[in-house]
């Protein structure tokens, strides 16, 4: 056993009955993160022992087991996530345990790629500023999730997480700044109504390995085996993991430092799980790099960025250069394309047909009068119809368009001003207050990027 290990001062049998003691203790149902990573599989399934170690009647609370899905996983993660999800909802009902185990995800209208392809958002910086991406993702399904089951038992709740102290030394503090005195439970950061247990929290990498390949020979109570799990990350870490070898100094290697993260995350330089796979031999995903690869090479290229923000504003960083908006509608296209015959290419699904629509709606709104992009854009790359193709009606017809465009220019207006004004003008029609309309098309006529020149000459001579 390892110095450090938790198990050279305690025994499995005290953690499970320490998890017990909680469980017990109150009238407050669980609520388990599981990723399907080493640690929440270890929260899991020592949850899952303990159950099982309870008479029925002593089983008194709902256990939720939330995984999140946040439509850009790796496929290789999602498609064991997803059979670990089922496997443990169907072995529960056999064993006749009070768990719940679910999958939630984004909204179609809120996902990845609805807001960089549908809203024009430019991908999260390696550096890790603008990273809106977890939040939406990740973080407020899950909350959402958790605030269901508080609203349907009407009693709070407690989240059990797979943290440990031994991950890195912030996580460490920011875990211990948390505890409260003498007492297994803190606050929740920003659920109210709940408050978080972490069962592993003094486990160690080699201890998590330990429970995982040892207990019950490697098996887990569901009746799947961890040793696939161990692939998994053998495979995203170019082969290091536990007792796969040894290293120079003859000590174990270890896969502890492996993350599984999205596919197309743009925060890393290099995504080396997505990169270990591949190497391993899963040359399926290099599509999938190809695409990432590209994708982060166009963020920061002018020619695909506006140059104002989306509700119109202009700002300059502090050499005094016009900063970038979202990335402009050709760029949008050109992104839907590309991802379009990756998943064609592929065969697998990277974007979904809630997703299309979402983005469909959101450039009717916002960019399309002719309402017919998308759908011809797909039927162009894939040779098939979306289900909504046939209801898709211009809002104005191709030749009013072409003069239109031809009017704005002969005028020197933008046309993306004609464009917006027209859009207002329909989404607001139907209201009988005609100061909405007015109010409406005001708000665009006084954009900050439309008077940008005169605002600055203005700025310029007052100094």
């Amino acid at each position: 056993m390892k110095q450090n290990s938790y198990f050279n001062e305690n025994t499995l049998e005290e953690l499970i009955e320490e998890i017990k003691y909680v469980y017990q203790s109150d009238k407050r149902p669980w609520v388990i993160g599981y990723s399907g990573g080493k640690d929440s599989t270890t929260g899991v399934e020592l949850v899952y022992k303990m159950l099982l170690g309870l008479k029925p009647e002593e089983r008194f609370k709902n256990v939720y087991i939330v995984s999140s899905d946040t439509l850009i996983e790796n496929p290789l993660i999602k498609i064991y996530l997803s059979r670990m999800n089922e496997a443990l909802g169907k072995a529960a009902e056999k064993d006749g345990l009070p768990i719940r185990s679910v999958m939630v995800t984004p909204p179609a209208n809120n996902s990845f790629w609805a807001n960089v392809i549908g809203r024009g958002y430019p991908t999260p910086r390696m550096n890790g500023t603008f990273r809106w991406c977890t939040d939406k993702l990740k973080i407020n399904p899950s909350a959402d999730y958790i605030r269901e089951v508080i609203r349907s038992e009407s009693e709070e709740v407690v989240v059990l997480l797979g943290v440990r102290k031994a991950e890195s030394i912030a996580r460490k503090r920011r875990i211990e700044g948390r505890e409260l005195a003498n007492r297994l439970l803190n606050r929740h950061e920003t659920i109210q109504e709940a408050y978080v247990y972490n069962p592993i929290v003094e486990l160690t990498t080699d201890d998590v390995w330990d429970v995982l390949l040892r207990l019950d020979g490697g098996k887990t109570p569901w009746g799947t085996d961890n040793s696939e799990l161990v692939s998994l990350y053998a495979d995203a870490d170019s082969g290091e993991c536990p007792f796969a070898g040894i290293h120079a100094g003859g000590q174990t290697q270890s896969c502890g430092n492996s993350r599984f993260g999205c596919w197309v995350c743009t925060v890393v330089k290099e995504d080396k799980s997505l990169n270990g796979f591949i190497k391993s031999g899963h040359r399926e995903l290099i599509p999938l790099a190809e695409f990432r690869k590209w994708l982060m090479s166009i963020r920061d290229n002018p020619d695909y960025r506006e140059k104002r923000k989306r509700n119109g504003t202009i700002y300059e960083d502090k050499e005094g250069n016009i900063g970038y908006g979202p990335f402009t509608w050709e760029a949008r296209k050109l992104i839907l394309s590309k991802l379009i015959k990756t998943q064609k290419k592929m065969n697998y699904e990277l974007i979904t047909l809630e997703e299309l629509k979402a983005i469909d709606e959101i450039w009717d709104d916002e960019l399309d009068l002719s309402r017919r992009t998308l759908v011809e854009l797909y039927e162009k790359i894939t040779g098939e119809r979306l289900p909504w193709y046939e209801y898709k009606e211009p809002l104005i017809d191709e030749d009013t368009m072409e003069e239109l465009e031809k009017l704005a220019r002969e005028n020197d207006v933008h046309f993306d001003l004609v464009r917006n004004v027209i859009l207002s003008v329909y989404h607001n029609k139907n209201y009988s207050n005609q100061r909405i309309l007015k109010e409406g098309i005001d708000r665009l006529l006084n954009q900050q990027w439309l008077h940008y020149d005169i605002l600055k000459e203005i700025e310029n001579e007052d100094k």
